[in-house]
């Protein structure tokens, strides 16, 4: 089976900036995957590129493949990719009322346009899933009076209007308080478990749901690691993806780390006591 995403030797600037030097990364098909690391890693550009909002440099051997296939229409692209992120969240108007939020994934845009054209079938799949993660009240409630965790919501059913293939969740959890959190995460679960794959594009070990099996540790543009669950999430790891020392906690299929003892000291730049 084709890997689901497939970068090889990839090189991207944003501005001068060069943030991949021939990376390579692989997401397996059909396999739940977190794409772990910490801020400046190369997270969002990551996201950007399979998205096709932006574009490595063109060198030999370099290759960006997608569901098997190097060459989309961008939009034929994106109905299989439905994407939630902190960033879009921040950027949605607050004056879209909740059903045109739901309904604006069929555009990939930010509300509903004039010019926008949505049939009974659209409009009875946007009521569904306003139904099934319980935000149908919010129908005719502007994006900016709802909770964080509502607006979220609200954008999990848009990502999932056209059924994509996949659904990567950019700091799904981030701004979220803790009944929120966990109410989020247990949604994304049932999807999984109703065949739903999805990518994990965080910073927090705890957004890691345990239906997770691969995990991608990326670091300063660069794959770090790269393997299952069990394999990447230890002290050694995340104490190297990080800068600090941790210790890795599990309770109940998720996973938490915690400073060591001589952590706080090392990010005092004190001496280990």
């Amino acid at each position: 089976m084709e890997p689901l995403i497939e970068l090889h030797q990839v090189t991207v600037y944003r501005g001068q900036t060069k943030v991949f030097d021939d990376l390579t990364l692989v997401v397996p098909s059909g396999q739940q995957t977190a794409i772990l690391g910490p801020n400046g890693a190369g997270k969002s550009t990551f996201l950007k590129l399979i998205t096709r909002e932006i574009y490595p440099a063109v060198r030999p051997g370099s290759t960006v493949r997608l569901l098997g296939r190097e060459r989309w229409n961008v939009w034929a692209l994106r109905r299989h990719l439905g994407i939630i992120s902190h960033e879009l969240q921040r950027a949605y108007p607050d004056h879209v009322l909740g059903l045109d939020v739901v309904l604006s994934g069929f555009y990939w845009s930010t509300g509903t346009w004039p010019h926008q054209v949505f049939d009974e079938a659209q409009r009875q799949r946007a009521w569904e899933l306003m139904a099934l993660f319980g935000v149908e009240a919010l129908a005719r409630v502007p994006f900016g009076q709802m909770s964080a965790g509502e607006q979220r919501r609200c954008l999990l059913a848009r990502a999932l209007v056209h059924d994509p293939d996949v659904l990567i969740l950019d700091e799904p959890t981030n701004g979220l308080d803790l009944a929120a959190r966990f109410a989020f995460l247990e949604m994304v679960r049932r999807l999984i478990v109703q065949g739903k794959t999805v990518i994990f594009v965080t910073h927090r070990v705890d957004e890691i749901v345990p239906e997770v099996a691969h995990v991608v540790l990326l670091k300063d543009g660069r794959v770090l690691a790269a393997g299952s669950k069990a394999e990447m999430l230890t002290d050694e790891r995340l104490s190297a993806l990080f800068d600090v020392p941790l210790t890795v906690l599990q309770a109940n299929g998720y996973y938490q780390v915690v400073p060591r003892g001589a952590a706080l000291s090392h990010l005092a730049g004190g001496e280990e006591g």
